[in-house]
């Protein structure tokens, strides 16, 4: 589905993301896990074509992500940014079909798939005429993944979706998204700093470190053959307090 060789990214002369190849595998969540600042979301924004590689080449599909004509491809990428990115001035509604609107789709098409989007987030079908201030933050999170799949994209990337969430609201989200992937069949990417969310989400998971990969691999993986002393660290940090008790 998608394809990074030797893609690089630097910012005032400081490496965000070092020369990195990767495979994105059809029909499979792929999930970017790391600390804060460690270059997973650069890593994102350059496979959506938000920003340009200084090296290397980005493949979707099989063909060079080219900078000169990204509407094409973008019509077959569905993105989730962080906390939404809803538009304030329009209703649920109207941010949902903001593409499909913009594509002059038929206005009965655009219903029908909105409708269907509702019933898939579990989004009760009265909240799609309030606005994003008027919509508790999962009810937003839901319509943002709405305006997501709205165009039947090929490609799903989420940056740390839930990551704003309170931790009961996050749990049914996940279990949510969980069922919307596997329903939909949908190539996902997914960034988290959240190792357990990861677990759930992904196979493989990429351990990021500094703007440069670390390990691929599961979740068991990690844990019990880790690459490094920082593939362990990572892990301990992250295990539950609970498990002592």
């Amino acid at each position: 589905m998608l394809q990074l060789r030797g893609v690089s990214k630097s910012y005032d002369g400081a490496a965000a993301l070092a020369r990195t190849d990767l495979r994105i595998e059809s029909g499979r969540t792929t999930v970017l896990i790391g600390p804060s600042g460690c270059g997973k979301s650069t890593l994102l924004r350059l496979m959506v074509g938000l920003l340009r590689p200084d090296s290397g080449e980005i493949l979707f599909e099989g063909r060079p992500l080219s900078h000169a004509d990204l509407l094409q491809p973008r019509r077959k990428l569905g993105y989730v940014i962080q906390e939404g990115g809803l538009f304030a001035h329009l209703t649920a509604r109207g941010n949902v079909a903001l593409m499909a609107r913009y594509l002059r789709q038929p206005k009965d098409a655009i219903d029908r798939r909105v409708r269907e989007l509702a019933e898939l987030a579990r989004l009760p079908i009265d909240l799609l005429e309030r606005y994003p201030a008027e919509l508790s933050g999962g009810q937003r999170q839901r319509v943002s993944l709405m305006r997501a799949l709205m165009l039947d994209p090929a490609l799903l990337l989420l940056d740390e979706p839930l990551g704003a969430l309170d931790p009961m609201v996050r749990h049914d989200l996940q279990t949510d998204l969980k069922r919307i992937f596997r329903e939909l069949k949908k190539t996902v990417v997914l960034v988290t700093h959240d190792i357990a969310e990861a677990g759930f989400f992904g196979d493989p998971i990429v351990l990021i470190r500094d703007g440069q990969i670390v390990q691929q691999g599961t979740l068991a993986d990690l844990v019990h053959h880790p690459a490094d002393d920082y593939v362990v660290q990572f892990v301990n940090a992250q295990r539950s307090p609970l498990e002592s008790v």
